[in-house]
């Protein structure tokens, strides 16, 4: 089993809403890191609403993971790139609840995404 220890500094900003400062990764693990996810099925499907969106991403994420013998407690960055700042709590809602208690370190960008269908993109890091 890896371990992870979250590195949250007195001296820097509290990290809110399901995020760590910083996580120390012990010496000698495997990284996987795993590509911007998109909201897209294999089958090329793009489902309409946000939440929607958001959900299948996290499933890319959860399947790349798996495939690697990892799980979500594995993850130590992660990377949100939304199309709009209105889909900041959602976001973070779903993030939070298919994270649990995890807390990895966390980036959020609002970009324009590549594909116009697109709402967002999702890359990670994971140790194990």
């Amino acid at each position: 089993m890896v371990r992870l220890t979250a590195v949250d500094p007195i001296d820097a900003p509290e990290a809110a809403g399901g995020y760590t400062q910083a996580l120390s990764v012990e010496a000698g693990s495997r990284l996987l890191f795993v590509s911007g996810q998109i909201p897209e099925t294999r089958e090329g499907e793009v489902p309409q609403d946000f939440e929607d969106q958001c959900r299948l991403v996290w499933t890319n994420i959860l399947a790349a993971l798996r495939e690697a013998n990892l799980d979500a407690s594995n993850l130590v960055k992660v990377t949100t790139f939304l199309s709009d700042r209105r889909y900041a709590d959602i976001n973070s809602r779903v993030r939070r609840e298919i994270l649990g208690e995890h807390r990895p370190a966390l980036t959020v960008i609002i970009a324009e995404i590549y594909d116009s269908q697109w709402l967002l993109e999702i890359e990670a890091i994971a140790a194990g």
